[in-house]
């Protein structure tokens, strides 16, 4: 079994991002007034959004707010106390247009993976359902690392929804209900993967369960709303040209939720290419140490405090 550079590069950071909370979970939190003032001094910005790593354009209308990199680096690290390497190879965030990160809201994280081109001809037939019993068979031995390492164990409660290719705009969508374990509020996760010519652009919404209908709604549009310019597109793809991802849509499911080993998925090892170190520190962040900053403004009260 071969795991590229690039792959190997992200399990080591994964690894550290897994261990580095434990310190940021025992000390103090920012004041209220400090929280504040950073999350003033944030710029968002409004209408068509260049990517230009991803060759891609977000149309966001004044619907949504953008934040660049800096500022999504601002809102992850210094308002929801994540540690840096959550924040690298963000190309920025999108939220509610005049919603505050300190509000109880959800964010979209936006990445991209040159992986190359996903072949879409598996998208009918991979079997979902198997694919969440191998994420709940893992769940155990993830849970006992993770209270080793201070992290309250999970549980994947199941698809909040089921994944979903649309041929059309060449987009996959789903969402996984996650129970942190102290928290009362279930997590959501809703990813949104877009399909170029060679890559693929991503989409990660945090939440609670409570905002499920609103968070859906956004990350549908979303599929429609992100493009890739001229040339990247995933019609422009040239088979002598271009380099092809060794995994159709199921194998970039199951790498996007974790699934280890599952070869009739496409994927032959844990397949890092789209397991994020952010996902791991954002999600996580979300639970916990987002409760502890909205203890500040007098809502949830962080359960690990007791």
């Amino acid at each position: 079994m071969k795991i590229d550079k690039r792959a190997a590069t992200a399990l080591a950071l994964a690894l550290t991002v897994a261990t580095a909370p434990l310190a940021a979970q025992n000390a103090a939190p920012p004041s209220e007034q400090q929280l504040a003032a950073t999350a003033k001094s944030l710029k968002p910005q409004h209408g068509r959004i260049p990517l230009p790593e991803a060759r891609a354009t977000l149309d966001l209308g004044n619907a949504y707010d953008f934040y660049s990199p800096e500022d999504a680096r601002t809102i992850l690290v210094d308002l929801w106390g994540n540690p840096p390497a959550s924040a690298e190879g963000v190309l920025g965030m999108v939220m509610q247009a005049g919603k505050s990160p300190l509000e109880d809201n959800w964010g979209a994280v936006i990445t991209y993976d040159p992986s190359g081109y996903v072949a879409d001809d598996d998208a009918a037939s991979v079997d979902y359902a198997e694919l969440l019993e191998q994420m709940r068979s893992d769940e155990s031995a993830v849970n006992e690392r993770r209270k080793g390492e201070g992290y309250p164990a999970l549980h994947l409660t199941g698809w909040a929804e089921q994944p979903n290719y649309d041929k059309a705009d060449h987009s996959v969508v789903w969402a996984q209900e996650i129970e942190f374990e102290g928290s009362p509020v279930h997590t959501l996760n809703y990813d949104v993967r877009s399909l170029g010519r060679g890559g693929v652009l991503s989409l990660n919404l945090i939440s609670g369960m409570n905002h499920l209908a609103e968070v859906k709604a956004a990350a549908h549009e979303f599929a429609s709303h992100a493009s890739f310019d001229p040339g990247a597109r995933y019609a422009d793809f040239d088979p002598s040209l271009d380099k092809k991802a060794e995994y159709g849509i199921g194998g970039l499911v199951a790498a996007g939720v974790g699934v280890a080993v599952a070869k009739k998925l496409g994927i032959f090892a844990i397949l890092l290419k789209f397991l994020k170190p952010l996902l791991i520190a954002v999600v996580a962040g979300f639970a916990v140490l987002k409760n502890r900053i909205m203890g500040l403004f007098g809502r949830n009260k962080d359960p690990l405090e007791g």
